[in-house]
């Protein structure tokens, strides 16, 4: 599915005070970075810099605008702003009919026939083009993203298939491929990093999803038979006389006990972001007490920087690796991830580094489960949120703490204090009831509704069981704050834990999973009270 095509609005913008004109396609670009005027990108040097060397290429060499910084999008900005207002005060009944109107035209791409089964299809919809974004310090950050044609899409369907209508007339698809030993219906060059694809999948509800998933976690859950002897055998290899074997023993120490990913190589072009093999000298600095920092860009540019403490024979292995080298120099010279995936394989079939990430991450959860002793509902869920922390600190699944993080703890600050309010009025009217005294009277002046000891009682419970709830809702709030725990959740922990847990618990699974996480993992649904990983 494809986005429609870009319709001009004529909004001009402005270039030193001055009106000025953009054809369609200078006015498209305009408009992406305009729409962004209020956002922490715009306020980046390597966005505005990226932005600015691919619009300038577009506004060609004699147009008037020559410098980012005498330009002024507050126009389109305030144009954008105007439409986005009109969409929201349409009806009910009009958005719904918008809604159905989509819905219906994009019924056709949202199913796909499995051997001979209906099967629901994912993310179908091919991107629009826009500024690039990124995480953390991207070094692409604000380039554009080009829009993505027919010509750029390979297909994937079974021999004699019937071929899908090319919904864009005068195109037609890149390829059409036969290959049933994939799971992609479609794939294309990511418009950013060219060696990266976008692929379409079925839905994570699919049967093939799940038969996948479920194969992923028992694989990681049939490490445990293997971790000692592995953890033995590197170990013991940290004094090796064999560079290899030494650097490959601490390489899987590193992953094990801190779970970081293996790595791969990047071009000159890609973030400079590393992984365990591809660590390089400033990324690792020897501390006291033999204390190792690591302080590099993981994956999606997003800085670890962590300080641990690690056996005596890691941190001296460590400052071995590391004699002779300079800045930019490997750490693991004689490593690389196949040469790890290897050496693992010889422990435990198809056993790769990445096991070891979605091992630790379960087997945490796991344990951490184990010691929750909440009493009431609330309580337990803020003791699962907490569980899922430590997953989320291990893993480095960070996030920026949210511009509206602050307003929303006022407002809940408020709504806290109008309940301690609330329940001293109930406790002094209480207290007359007892006493037989007649209702008070209100602000206004007139007299309260008389109630019974026993009505105004239990008024004061349900009040104490609402301050109970927010006071668990605001520190669960304010603790989870910097940690995106939804990653681990989506990618890394088995579900079978998270379902057993709420079995034992009494918690209702939908206070857990979210919708889509439901129908993504409706196969460990069924995982028994007593399941453990």
């Amino acid at each position: 599915m494809f986005p429609p095509a870009y319709q001009p609005h004529g909004v001009k913008m402005l270039y030193n005070g001055e009106p000025v004109d953009l054809t369609p396609a200078q006015e498209e670009v305009a408009t992406m970075y305009a729409v962004m005027k209020d956002t922490d990108y715009a306020t980046q040097a390597k966005f505005n810099s990226n932005f600015w060397q691919d619009w300038k290429k577009i506004l060609g060499s004699n147009h008037v605008i020559k410098k980012l910084e005498l330009c002024d999008f507050t126009p389109i900005y305030d144009w954008y702003q105007s439409e986005k207002e009109k969409k929201k005060q349409l009806s009910s009944a009009e958005k719904k009919q918008l809604r159905d109107e989509k819905a219906k035209a994009e019924e056709k791409y949202t199913w796909a026939l499995v051997d001979g089964v209906k099967e629901k299809v994912g993310n179908f919809r091919v991107e629009p083009p826009g500024l690039f974004r990124g995480r953390g310090q991207h070094p692409k950050m604000g380039k554009l993203k080009r829009r993505i044609f027919p010509e750029n899409i390979v297909i994937n369907i079974g021999k004699g298939a019937p071929v899908p209508e090319c919904p864009m007339p005068g195109h037609n698809w890149k390829e059409i491929r036969h290959d049933n030993t994939v799971t992609w219906l479609a794939f294309w060059n990511d418009p950013i990093n060219e060696k990266e694809f976008k692929y379409v999948f079925l839905h994570p509800s699919s049967s093939l999803k799940a038969q996948s998933d479920m194969k992923k976690y028992e694989k990681a859950r049939q490490l445990k038979d293997y971790i000692d002897k592995i953890r033995k055998t590197y170990t013991k290899d940290f004094g090796s006389t064999d560079p290899t074997k030494r650097q490959i023993a601490v390489a899987t120490y590193l992953i094990d006990r801190l779970a970081l990913r293996a790595g791969n190589e990047k071009d000159d072009d890609e973030a400079d972001t590393v992984g365990c093999c591809s660590l390089k000298v400033e990324h690792v600095k020897l501390l006291d007490s033999k204390k190792i920092e690591f302080d590099f860009l993981g994956k999606d540019s997003i800085r670890y920087l962590n300080e641990v403490a690690v056996e005596e024979k890691v941190f001296k292995a460590i400052g071995d690796f590391q004699k002779g080298k300079k800045s930019g120099d490997d750490l693991f010279d004689r490593l690389d991830t196949n040469k790890l995936n290897a050496h693992l394989k010889e422990f435990m079939p198809e056993l790769t580094a990445k096991v070891f990430r979605t091992y630790n991450a379960s087997i945490t959860l796991d344990n951490q489960l184990e010691h929750t002793d909440g009493s009431i509902v609330p309580e337990k869920i803020g003791d699962y949120q907490r569980a899922n922390k430590e997953v989320a600190v291990l893993c480095n699944h960070q996030r920026t703490v949210s511009k509206s993080h602050g307003a929303q703890m006022e407002k809940l600050e408020g709504k806290m204090a109008e309940l301690k309010a609330l329940r001293e009025e109930i406790v002094i009217d209480l207290e007359r009831a007892r006493k037989g005294k007649p209702p008070r009277k209100d602000e206004d002046g007139k007299t309260k509704r008389n109630q019974s000891p026993e009505q105004l009682e239990k008024k004061l419970e349900q009040t104490d069981n609402k301050i109970q709830k927010m006071e668990l809702d605001m520190k669960v709030k304010d603790d989870l704050k910097t940690v995106a725990l939804g990653t681990s959740k989506i990618n890394y922990l088995d579900p079978r834990i998270t379902v057993a847990w709420c079995k034992r618990n009494d918690v209702p699974i939908e206070k857990i999973f979210t919708k889509s996480l439901l129908q993504k993992f409706t196969w460990a649904l069924e995982a028994e009270p007593t399941f453990r990983f």
